[in-house]
Protein backbone atom coordinates (compact mmCIF):
# COMPACT_ATOMS: atom_id res chain seq x y z
CA UNK A 1 0.00 0.00 0.00
CA UNK A 2 0.84 3.19 -0.69
CA UNK A 3 -0.41 7.14 -0.07
CA UNK A 4 -3.34 7.66 -0.08
CA UNK A 5 -4.33 3.78 0.34
CA UNK A 6 -1.66 3.56 3.49
CA UNK A 7 -3.27 6.55 5.00
CA UNK A 8 -6.55 5.26 5.45
CA UNK A 9 -6.04 1.45 6.19
CA UNK A 10 -3.76 3.17 9.55
CA UNK A 11 -7.13 5.65 10.13
CA UNK A 12 -9.79 2.49 9.95
CA UNK A 13 -6.85 -0.12 11.86
CA UNK A 14 -7.18 3.43 14.49
CA UNK A 15 -10.78 3.36 15.24
CA UNK A 16 -11.18 -0.50 15.66
CA UNK A 17 -8.65 -0.57 18.11
CA UNK A 18 -9.30 -1.35 21.91
CA UNK A 19 -7.47 1.59 23.04
CA UNK A 20 -9.91 4.16 21.02
CA UNK A 21 -12.56 2.04 20.70
CA UNK A 22 -13.08 2.45 25.09
CA UNK A 23 -12.07 6.26 24.48
CA UNK A 24 -15.15 8.70 23.74
CA UNK A 25 -11.90 11.68 23.07
CA UNK A 26 -9.75 9.47 21.55
CA UNK A 27 -13.30 8.26 18.95
CA UNK A 28 -14.51 11.63 18.56
CA UNK A 29 -11.20 12.58 16.53
CA UNK A 30 -11.53 10.28 14.01
CA UNK A 31 -15.38 10.61 13.74
CA UNK A 32 -16.96 13.34 11.23
CA UNK A 33 -19.56 15.73 13.35
CA UNK A 34 -22.13 13.88 10.46
CA UNK A 35 -20.72 10.64 11.31
CA UNK A 36 -23.81 7.95 10.57
CA UNK A 37 -23.32 4.01 11.31
CA UNK A 38 -25.59 0.78 10.23
CA UNK A 39 -23.83 -1.67 13.55
CA UNK A 40 -23.42 -5.25 12.50
CA UNK A 41 -25.96 -5.79 14.99
CA UNK A 42 -28.49 -3.52 12.93
CA UNK A 43 -28.37 -1.04 14.96
CA UNK A 44 -28.18 2.74 13.81
CA UNK A 45 -25.67 5.05 15.70
CA UNK A 46 -24.73 8.85 15.36
CA UNK A 47 -21.96 10.59 16.24
CA UNK A 48 -23.98 12.17 19.35
CA UNK A 49 -24.68 8.28 20.77
CA UNK A 50 -20.39 8.56 20.65
CA UNK A 51 -20.14 12.16 22.44
CA UNK A 52 -22.64 10.93 25.63
CA UNK A 53 -21.53 7.98 27.92
CA UNK A 54 -21.66 5.36 25.93
CA UNK A 55 -18.40 3.25 25.29
CA UNK A 56 -17.56 0.55 22.83
CA UNK A 57 -16.54 -2.86 23.71
CA UNK A 58 -12.70 -3.56 23.73
CA UNK A 59 -12.55 -6.19 21.48
CA UNK A 60 -8.99 -7.17 19.64
CA UNK A 61 -10.19 -7.01 15.52
CA UNK A 62 -8.30 -7.58 12.70
CA UNK A 63 -8.29 -6.43 9.49
CA UNK A 64 -8.21 -8.38 6.17
CA UNK A 65 -9.06 -8.21 2.32
CA UNK A 66 -8.80 -4.07 2.52
CA UNK A 67 -9.87 -2.38 -0.55
CA UNK A 68 -10.11 1.23 -1.43
CA UNK A 69 -12.50 2.90 -3.72
CA UNK A 70 -11.82 6.31 -4.78
CA UNK A 71 -15.34 8.73 -4.20
CA UNK A 72 -13.40 11.65 -5.55
CA UNK A 73 -11.23 14.18 -4.42
CA UNK A 74 -12.43 14.20 -1.01
CA UNK A 75 -14.15 11.21 -0.24
CA UNK A 76 -13.00 7.77 -0.29
CA UNK A 77 -15.26 4.48 -0.04
CA UNK A 78 -13.18 1.13 1.72
CA UNK A 79 -14.46 -2.46 2.08
CA UNK A 80 -12.68 -4.92 4.03
CA UNK A 81 -13.45 -7.96 6.66
CA UNK A 82 -13.14 -7.97 9.98
CA UNK A 83 -12.70 -11.09 12.39
CA UNK A 84 -12.80 -10.08 16.27
CA UNK A 85 -10.36 -12.20 17.85
CA UNK A 86 -12.69 -11.79 21.09
CA UNK A 87 -15.83 -13.14 19.81
CA UNK A 88 -14.70 -15.19 16.94
CA UNK A 89 -17.24 -13.37 14.77
CA UNK A 90 -16.51 -12.15 11.19
CA UNK A 91 -18.74 -9.06 9.34
CA UNK A 92 -17.83 -7.52 6.51
CA UNK A 93 -17.56 -3.62 6.53
CA UNK A 94 -17.52 -0.60 4.66
CA UNK A 95 -16.85 2.58 5.28
CA UNK A 96 -16.82 6.53 3.70
CA UNK A 97 -14.18 8.66 4.76
CA UNK A 98 -14.78 12.42 3.88
CA UNK A 99 -11.43 14.98 3.58
CA UNK A 100 -12.46 17.64 6.26
CA UNK A 101 -9.98 20.74 6.97
CA UNK A 102 -8.39 18.57 10.63
CA UNK A 103 -7.77 15.96 7.86
CA UNK A 104 -9.32 12.22 7.09
CA UNK A 105 -12.88 11.80 8.88
CA UNK A 106 -15.22 8.77 9.24
CA UNK A 107 -18.60 9.83 8.13
CA UNK A 108 -20.34 6.32 7.70
CA UNK A 109 -19.85 3.05 8.76
CA UNK A 110 -21.49 -0.23 8.18
CA UNK A 111 -20.93 -4.01 9.37
CA UNK A 112 -22.71 -6.56 7.96
CA UNK A 113 -22.24 -10.45 9.44
CA UNK A 114 -20.51 -12.60 7.78
CA UNK A 115 -19.47 -16.81 8.23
Amino acid sequence: MRGLEQEIYELECSHIHPEVRISKQKLGEVLDDEFYEIGSSGRIWRRADYDEDHALTPDEMEISDFLLHPLGEEAVLTTYQIWNKTSGKKSLRSSVWKKRTSGWKLFFHQGTPSK
